[in-house]
């Protein structure tokens, strides 16, 4: 029997109701009613997630993303805070039963990051997977990933940078406690990159090619999130994950 997957396109939404979602079409796979699924979005306005297990105290200036209007949201998965900018990247979601990926952690990070890589290479740009959860260009993460597995479903998401604004990311994220200077900075510009460095494409053109390394030998259907699927990820987004409880908890 041919397996479809549900292709969901690329659409913008605040930080609360993309995790939100995220966890309502988990919720629906678990129990047989949506079909598994790869989901491209937005975030707006720019957010900054942060991971399941860290403090957000210690890991976000919460002063300055409300000066700026940043969202602030704690997401199911583990890893480290990650500034979202708007106009600066797309995520991905990948959910489906856990038997469709390998057992091991690296190896199924392997096998989705896999389909970045596929994508990525429609622009002709060479790129590798860095254990346990990133892909690099030239030596330089372009993407981070995190996954969680409940209910006998696997969520992986993650984010490829078409661009970058690395002193505006420090102005959010609570890096270390050493002051931030000209030198830190540059080195992290060493060891990050974006798109943008790499190839003249428009945002549209990288979504349009990670939809095809994400999409490609599956048997794809193109269909909107069901009724179901919004409302329990509406409900969730508001009792849940703009709410001070889960924001928080750690």
């Amino acid at each position: 029997m041919v397996t479809e997957w549900r292709l969901l396109e690329l659409e913008s939404n605040n930080a609360f109701q993309n995790m939100a979602l995220d966890e309502s079409i988990c919720e629906h796979v678990s129990q047989g009613k949506s079909p598994p699924t790869i989901r491209f979005f937005k975030w707006n306005p720019s957010a900054v997630s942060i991971g399941y297990f860290q403090s957000l105290e210690q890991e976000v200036n919460q002063a300055k993303c409300k000066e700026l209007g940043i969202d602030i949201v704690r997401r199911r998965t583990g890893g480290g805070a990650v500034y979202h900018d708007r106009d600066g990247e797309i995520t991905y979601s990948m959910i489906a039963p856990e038997s469709f990926f390998p057992k091991g952690i690296t190896e199924s990070y392997w096998n989705i990051c896999g389909h970045i890589i596929t994508g990525l290479a429609h622009l002709g740009i060479q790129s590798d997977f860095k254990p346990i959860n990133d892909i690099i260009v030239c030596g330089k993460k372009i993407s981070g990933n995190a996954q969680t597995r409940r209910n006998g479903v696997l969520l992986q998401h993650g984010t490829i940078l078409y661009d970058l604004d690395v002193e505006k990311m420090f102005s959010l994220l609570k890096v270390s406690k050493e002051k931030i200077s000209d030198k830190l900075i540059a080195s992290v510009k060493e060891r990050v990159t974006c798109i943008k460095d790499h190839a003249s494409v428009s945002r549209q053109e990288l979504y349009e090619a990670l939809q095809k390394g994400f999409c490609e030998n599956k048997t794809i259907i193109t269909e909107k999130i069901s009724d179901s699927e919004l409302e329990r990820a509406q409900q969730l987004a508001q009792e849940k994950y703009a709410s001070k409880e889960w924001l928080d908890w750690r």
